[in-house]
């Protein structure tokens, strides 16, 4: 079972760059443990093992090595995004194991993801992790001024719906590191990591949705804020609290469907804008 650490707080990094695989790791880990440069040797490392391989298959005669060593690294891209399998040597340091949702292992999380402690998803260039602190669960991702509660209703539904509009979803297994030291040191901290306690990152929430709201108004139109990338805030707060104290089937079924259908557009909507980046 999940113990509580740091106290019940909450440690959560805003988006930088492309860093988001390095925001993903951290939250898991519920502390500022890698920067950029620990996930750009790791995928270095990775890279040069698979070089390795493929010199000693091109011995044999499989394949010819001069065609893997023409091509960019298969781990970290020009852009920053980092591949699973760094995402998972890193977690390792830690004796966390990193599966897939939809393999054979993980049935009993598909059938009741309140039984794990935490998961990482990607799309595309994405990553965010959704992490279970003292017993209870919050979206951490990156995109967001601060993190989101989810109750245990929504979270099968969130999952539902990131499942149904593409975003691979991994399952974070092991014993979790229980302290971080939070210190203000370059050692144990970064420019983009805050610890917020509960009732802080609700308030944070609040303010930033209704400061986006504001915005909307003003301009008549659509902005180009989180809701329009991500398909979980399709739904508005009111409606998320209201979902999370009913138990139906069939409602739980019948919002997981609407999350879907608002998820699609969103999906699409960020990549015309990749598109057009």
């Amino acid at each position: 079972m999940e113990r509580a650490s740091n106290g019940g707080m909450l440690y959560h990094e805003v988006q930088e760059a492309n860093l988001c695989a390095v925001h993903c790791v951290n939250t898991v880990l519920q502390g500022p443990f890698f920067s950029e440069f620990d996930l750009a040797a790791v995928a270095a490392d990775l890279d040069g093992k698979e070089r390795q391989v493929m010199l000693e298959g091109a011995a044999t005669g499989t394949f010819a090595a001069g065609d893997f060593f023409s091509e960019e690294s298969h781990n970290v891209s020009l852009g920053g995004d980092f591949s699973i399998q760094v995402l998972q040597k890193a977690l390792e340091v830690w004796d966390l194991q990193v599966i897939p949702l939809n393999c054979p292992d993980a049935e009993p999380a598909q059938i009741d993801p309140e039984l794990e402690n935490a998961f990482i998803c990607h799309l595309h260039d994405h990553w965010f992790c959704i992490r279970k602190v003292s017993g209870e669960w919050y979206n951490f991702d990156s995109l967001l001024a601060a993190p989101q509660h989810l109750s245990k209703f929504y979270l099968s539904a969130f999952l539902d719906s990131l499942k149904g509009s593409g975003w691979s979803i991994f399952i974070v297994k092991g014993n979790f590191p229980q302290e971080c030291p939070m210190s203000s040191s370059s050692e144990a901290s970064n420019a983009f990591g805050q610890w917020l306690c509960p009732e802080d990152a609700e308030r944070i929430l609040k303010e930033t949705s209704s400061t986006q709201s504001s915005s909307s108004a003003v301009n008549n139109r659509s902005s180009d804020n989180v809701d329009q990338q991500i398909p979980y805030q399709a739904l508005s707060r009111e409606e998320v609290r209201t979902f999370s104290e009913m138990e139906d089937d069939d409602l739980k079924a019948a919002i997981a469907a609407s999350l879907l259908d608002a998820s699609v557009g969103t999906t699409s909507q960020r990549e015309e804008t990749e598109k057009q980046k």
